[in-house]
This record gives structure tokens, C-alpha cells and sequence, in this order.
């Protein structure tokens, strides 16, 4: 399976807390619920077409704990998003999770490149990560996730948790599908290449 990553940021990088207030407000964030107001029909047209290809879920534990506490109460059989994550087999990667008691989920408590590497190799289309920030800078910079979905919304908040943040490893990326929704949100997808090449204008002629 390939890993892809799907998640919403601001403008300025921020990934935290897009859903509603109370999503995730630690470290004092008081944005959240940021992306409510972008939200229109091709958010749900595109999120449904990838969900419809995954095989398997990894996420951190608090992406884990906030889809756990909605999507279990789903139940419409038409809910392409729901159907997906209530039924196929999820990991969750955190040291201090007791019990997982969605169905069909499994705790990675350690060696965790080393798990997440063994899935990779399994048969299959896509794991998917959704939002998990700590765990998705992890495996970037272990160049362990092989495409980006970034879904970035006009709006700049000034303070949250961002995806990238200082200290990642410098990877070129390559842009590979790009579109607009009417919202203003631009929905862009990246596949890793490499590491970056550099150059020098002053040289050019």
C-alpha cells in the first residue's frame, strides 16, 4: 500500500483544530472551527473520491479519538467517508492509549517506523493519514509518506500547530494535481522528489 496524507491548513501552515471550537484548542488555540466557513459541496465530491480508495487508516491519537467520538454514530450506508473508516482496518500510533474500542482497530505502541514500514509493503491501494500531525511530520521526514493532499483555505490565523514547521527534512516536492473550489480553497497534490536542487541567478549568462 501507498501512504497518502490528506489535511486542511490555513494559509500560513496551521493544521489545527479546523472542524469546530472545541476540535483541539491545546496550546491555547483559539481558531478553532477555521475551515467551517470554506466548506461547500466539492469538499465533500473530493474527500468521498479518496476515501473510496483507501484499504487502511493510520492515525495519531488525537485525530483517532476525534473521528472515533463521530463516525461510529454514521450509519447512512451511502456515507462513502463513513463506510470507509467504520469498516476497514485502522492503526493508531500512541504510547498511551488504553484501548481502541472502534472496530477493527489496532494501537502501534512502539517501533513505529518500523510497523508503519510493514504495512507499507502490504498488499493493497492506499493507508491514509489523515490530519495526525506529529505522526505525518514523523513519517515525512522519514520520507515514508508517498502523497500530499493539501487542502489550503484563504485564511491566515497566526498561531496553531503547522505541518511544517521549522527543523523538517528538505524535501523537493512535485506537484502532480491542482484544483479550486468555489470556496477559494485550493485542493493541491504532491508526491515527494527527492531532495531539493539549488542554483545561483547571479551565475546565470
Amino acid at each position: 500500500m501507498r501512504i497518502t496524507l490528506a489535511t486542511y491548513l490555513s494559509l500560513d501552515g496551521v493544521m489545527q483544530g479546523p472542524g469546530r471550537p472545541t476540535e483541539d484548542p491545546s496550546g491555547g488555540f483559539e481558531h478553532g472551527g477555521w475551515q467551517f466557513p470554506y466548506a461547500d459541496e466539492e469538499l465533500g465530491t473530493f474527500s468521498e473520491q479518496w476515501f473510496a480508495e483507501a484499504d487502511a487508516f493510520l492515525l495519531g491519537r488525537r485525530t483517532y479519538e476525534i473521528f472515533a467520538a463521530f463516525w461510529p454514530t454514521v450509519t447512512e450506508a451511502d456515507d462513502v467517508i463513513a463506510t470507509s473508516l467504520n469498516a476497514l482496518p485502522k492503526y493508531v500510533v500512541s504510547t498511551t492509549l488504553d484501548r481502541a474500542e472502534w472496530h477493527n482497530t489496532t494501537i502501534i505502541r512502539t517501533d513505529v517506523l518500523e510497523k508503519v514500514a510493514e504495512l507499507r509493503e502490504r498488499p493493497g491501494r492506499e493507508l491514509q493519514i489523515h490530519g495526525s500531525g506529529a505522526l505525518a511530520r514523523t513519517l515525512l521526514d522519514h520520507g515514508m509518506i508517498d502523497e500530499l493532499r493539501l487542502w489550503t483555505y484563504p485564511v491566515v490565523l497566526g498561531s496553531g500547530m503547522r505541518l511544517f514547521e521549522p527543523g523538517r527534512t528538505a524535501t523537493a516536492m512535485r506537484l502532480v494535481e491542482s484544483r479550486t473550489t468555489g470556496s477559494g480553497c485550493v485542493v493541491s497534490v504532491y508526491r515527494p522528489a527527492g531532495k531539493p536542487t539549488y542554483g545561483d541567478f547571479a551565475q546565470e549568462g
